[in-house]
């Protein structure tokens, strides 16, 4: 009888497993191509919720998550390469993916970053990044980096800095949370937001992380902090130049000619800094830099 019984459930798998693989063909379709509606891609993910998916994989839910897994990275990456400002697939993609697999560390930072950023570099969505993360711990409360991903939305994208700190400190309570958990949660209740401490969190997901789109991600960011570092120190410099000569700089030249710097440094990226109308430092407006500034100069 056991023997019958354990027969039926290899061929239901053998069987089930190719269908549920096959189903999922509309899906890779319509985000691969960009033939059918969104609102045909949302009917057939509604289709296919995680937990259903589940139920039907026969135990073979791991694979349907690195499958999910890669739809999501093969969405998003499509969204953001096409310059579109749709994200709305996004957070149900992820949703499945963890439903079918909870402990898959990357979805959950993956989706912290761009269910969060402005669009269209995500989706502008930091509540539902919120709402994911959550998820995340409440299905791996061990897993002490899911409230560095909490802590790092709330104090990078919501400046909330009073929940920023706390994820930090509730995620320095974990076994085998790394000691500057707790450091972190103390300085950012004590300062805020500083330059030094979002070096250091951008820092860490760069080092931490394989996935080519979020590290190219965290780079960008870390290069417009050391942008901004830049722009701080010639701005210095011009009002040297200004109590020296009584009247503001005109070009990053006037600098050079009056042998306060040696050469017209350049940004990050490459692109020479220039001077706006009012003598100010700031980044070519050709440079990639100049976007990304106008973002952070918000106090980072």
């Amino acid at each position: 009888m056991q023997s019958s019984t354990r027969d039926r459930q290899i061929w239901m798998a053998a069987l089930g497993v190719p269908l549920l693989l096959l189903s999922l063909y509309p899906l890779q379709r319509s985000i691969t191509e960009k033939k059918d509606s969104i609102a045909q891609q949302q009917q057939e993910l509604l289709l296919r919720s995680g937990k259903l998916l589940k139920r039907l994989s026969l135990g073979y839910s791991s694979l349907l998550a690195d499958i999910y897994w890669t739809r999501t990275v093969q969405y998003n990456g499509g969204v953001i390469e096409r310059g579109e400002k749709d994200f709305s697939l996004l957070a149900p993609l992820l949703n499945v993916t963890t439903d079918l697999d909870p402990r898959l560390d990357v979805a959950y930072k993956y989706g912290a970053i761009f269910l969060s950023e402005k669009v269209p570099a995500g989706a502008g969505r930091p509540d539902q990044a919120i709402a994911l993360v959550r998820k995340g711990i409440a299905a791996n409360p061990s897993n002490w980096r899911l409230y560095y991903h909490l802590g790092f939305v709330y104090y990078w994208y919501l400046h909330d800095y009073q929940q920023a700190a706390q994820s930090f400190w509730d995620g320095s309570k974990v076994p085998g949370a790394l000691p500057w958990m707790g450091a972190m949660a103390a300085h950012i209740a004590g300062t805020g937001g500083s330059r030094e401490t979002s070096r250091f969190m951008w820092g860490q997901i760069y080092e931490s992380t394989k996935d080519i789109t979020v590290r190219a991600n965290a780079l960008a960011h870390l290069q417009a902090l050391r942008a901004l570092d830049d722009l701080d120190a010639l701005k210095n410099l011009a009002a040297m130049y200004k109590k020296r000569t009584g009247h503001a700089p005109t070009t990053m030249q006037d600098l050079v000619d009056a042998h306060i710097i040696l050469g017209i440094p350049q940004d990050p990226g490459g692109y020479p800094y220039i001077l706006d109308s009012n003598g100010d430092p700031v980044p070519s407006p050709e440079s990639p830099m100049a976007e990304r500034v106008k973002t952070l100069s918000g106090g980072k």
